[in-house]
């Protein structure tokens, strides 16, 4: 035997190269998969995260309150009986108790417009004069000027106009000694293209009741309205998940 025979004068055949087939745990997803579900789990969390493209419902505390039930006095032989109902003559028919109804007049008009403007510019030179004799006459006169300058103008404008005309019936939640009522109420909507909801919840004053158990919303403090809805209209109204994943995302 010497050194750098061949493997074949040895008796020993060489064997061929075979590659492996490629196996996968049982179990496990490919990449390609994986990654898409990733997106997709990343996106539901950026969605739920932001209450604007979670799925609208209308929200709770706005259902409508029952009347107090005065307790039952026992006969005493009287014709007049103040706990099965009274109002005086200078009172009339006017919400004032809890759980009476009335009416909000939606009459809502917001306009608000902003214009900002900035601009500012800065300049400065430098300059330096060699000597004429000396070591350093051979310098140039205007290879020693600097001068900078900075200009920067910007501006912006936005302007938004919102309008409300309903009405809807609410009914009186609470009454406080101050003379004045939380009042409460929600309208749903079921239409053929869609679900659509007003609620409305906000302090009144009594005397601002009309004699028609009305009250302008401009006349009420503390106002909440929300007018929402779902259905197939708003789907097609907005742009789709992923979407909205990628603005999130984009850096432009």
């Amino acid at each position: 035997m010497t050194n750098g025979s061949p493997p074949a004068a040895l008796g020993i055949r060489p064997q061929p190269l075979t590659r492996r087939p490629l196996t996968r745990r049982p179990g496990t997803l490919p990449r390609s998969r994986r990654t898409l579900l990733a997106m997709t789990a990343v996106a539901a969390a950026a969605m739920s995260a932001n209450p604007a493209l979670a799925k609208k419902r209308p929200s709770p505390g706005f259902e409508p309150v029952m009347p107090v039930m005065a307790p039952a006095r026992p006969a005493n032989g009287s014709i007049f009986n103040a706990a099965a109902g009274y109002a005086a003559l200078y009172e009339g028919n006017r919400a004032r108790s809890v759980g009476d109804t009335l009416t909000i007049l939606l009459l809502e008009s917001t306009t608000a417009a902003k214009t900002v403007g900035s601009k500012s510019q800065k300049s400065g030179g430098a300059s330096i004069t060699p000597p004429t004799a000396g070591p350093l006459d051979f310098l140039n006169p205007d290879a020693l000027k600097a001068s900078s300058e900075s200009t920067f103008n910007g501006s912006g404008n936005a302007q938004q106009t919102s309008t409300l005309a309903s009405t809807l019936s609410v009914t009186i939640a609470e009454v406080r000694p101050n003379g004045t009522a939380l009042v409460r109420g929600e309208k749903r909507m079921l239409l053929s293209q869609g679900d659509e909801w007003v609620q409305f919840s906000g302090i009144v004053r009594l005397i601002d009741i009309d004699q028609d158990n009305r009250v302008p919303s401009n006349r009420v403090a503390d106002a909440r309205i929300e007018y929402s809805g779902k259905g197939a209209l708003q789907r097609a109204s907005k742009q789709g998940w992923l979407g909205q994943f990628f603005n999130m995302i984009s850096p432009f």
